[in-house]
């Protein structure tokens, strides 16, 4: 079961918080078969590392500076950005962020196109600050998706999802977008199983409710 989170903008941590700085949609298609959306973009800070988990899409560049200055981050301050894929929606913005660390999907690069090995290409995880904070695949969507696992918040394990879940409800709606439908199934059940919160691609965070 699942339930809506009671206050979605943020969720305070020790040392990590989670901070939705621009809450995902997605429109039902247009008769041509069009549809608009863009992705959800969430700021993760207060350790040593300062994340940005998807970057929401080009046209919204200027708006991402303005919500990061909001909370007093500064693209420098940015020390890694994970997009959970490479759809122009999540990743359109990643030419902000020239300091950090920047994973695509399976794709890690720092600097001047410096790519470097990670486990999660392996099927094992990317420890971005042990045992608080990782990168973990989660492939369907596109089959090189990933989610990140934030622990230590103030309503249990966080994971951003991307689009692993579209929305809280999504039903089967997912499917027609998957490029691997079993493989998505199977990353949904993993995700479900270690959450507390899920932060999907296209709507707000919502409550895993284990009985």
């Amino acid at each position: 079961r699942t339930a809506p989170l009671a206050v979605p903008a943020e969720i305070p941590g020790s040392p990590y918080s989670v901070r939705i700085l621009q809450e995902g949609f997605s429109h039902p298609p247009l008769p041509d078969g069009s549809f608009q959306a863009d992705g959800t973009i969430t700021l993760v800070r207060g350790g040593p590392v300062t994340l940005l988990v998807d970057t929401g899409g080009p046209w919204g560049g200027r708006r991402l500076l303005e919500l990061l200055a909001q909370q007093g981050v500064s693209p420098d301050d940015v020390t890694d950005v994970v997009c959970t894929h490479g759809h122009s929606d999540h990743a359109g913005n990643i030419n902000l962020f020239p300091k950090a660390k920047v994973m695509v999907g399976f794709d890690l690069c720092r600097g001047a196109g410096w790519y470097l090995p990670h486990p999660v290409t392996s099927g094992g995880r990317r420890e971005l600050d042990p045992g608080l904070l990782e990168v973990m695949g989660t492939p369907g969507h596109t089959r090189d998706h990933v989610s990140v696992v934030v622990g230590g918040t103030a309503a249990g394990t966080v994971v951003v999802a991307g689009d692993t879940f579209e929305r809280d409800g999504d039903g089967d709606e997912w499917r027609g977008l998957s490029q691997d439908p079993a493989a998505q199934e199977r990353s949904r059940r993993d995700v479900v199983a270690l959450a507390d919160v899920i932060v999907p691609g296209h709507g707000p965070p919502f409550r895993v409710i284990k009985d």
